[in-house]
């Protein structure tokens, strides 16, 4: 196994991770705007990204794993970079640290997009019950009922809306 193919593998990982981190900016935008058809087509795009990308990092794996073999190493389940960098010739372990920082970087940047997009989303949420709370009250009663029956008393359901007109 040759490094110039680990190191095509690596350079496409970083260009999907970095649409994929503009894929999450885009988002942000998308749920600021409350554009839930909008959401729907990122969250589609997220998912083909992701798929790719799981592709791509198993070929990896399996690129890096030969080239460890090949090396006289003994590579683990789910070979790192860092393994491959201590394996690498003394030329090409720069270039592959380099690129390994450049990755961690865009994974360490969509981690934090991803957090402020779900903390976003659950703002949005908690406005919704919230809202919802507010038109549509609650029981008053939440208590068993001492009916001996066994049938709880009806209670009439209150409505700020009239839903016959």
């Amino acid at each position: 196994m040759s490094m110039d193919k680990i190191v095509s593998t690596l350079e496409k990982l970083e260009r999907l991770h970095r649409s994929l981190l503009d894929v999450c900016v885009k988002k942000t935008e998308v749920i600021k705007e409350s554009d839930i058809e909008g959401l729907n087509n990122m969250l589609k795009s997220e998912q083909t990204h992701i798929a790719a990308i799981e592709r791509l990092e198993q070929q990896r794996q399996v690129e890096v794993t030969d080239y460890l073999r090949a090396k006289g190493f003994a590579p683990t389940e789910a070979p790192t970079v860092a393994q491959l960098i201590e394996a690498a010739p003394t030329d090409q372990k720069e270039a592959l640290q380099q690129m390994r920082t450049r990755l961690i970087a865009v994974i360490d940047e969509l981690k934090k997009r991803n957090d402020l997009n779900q903390k976003m989303i659950f703002q949005s949420l908690q406005f919704v019950n919230i809202t919802l709370d507010l038109v549509q009250p609650r029981p008053e009663q939440m208590n068993y009922s001492s009916d001996i029956g066994g049938q709880a008393p009806q209670q009439q359901k209150k409505s700020y809306f009239d839903s016959q007109a």
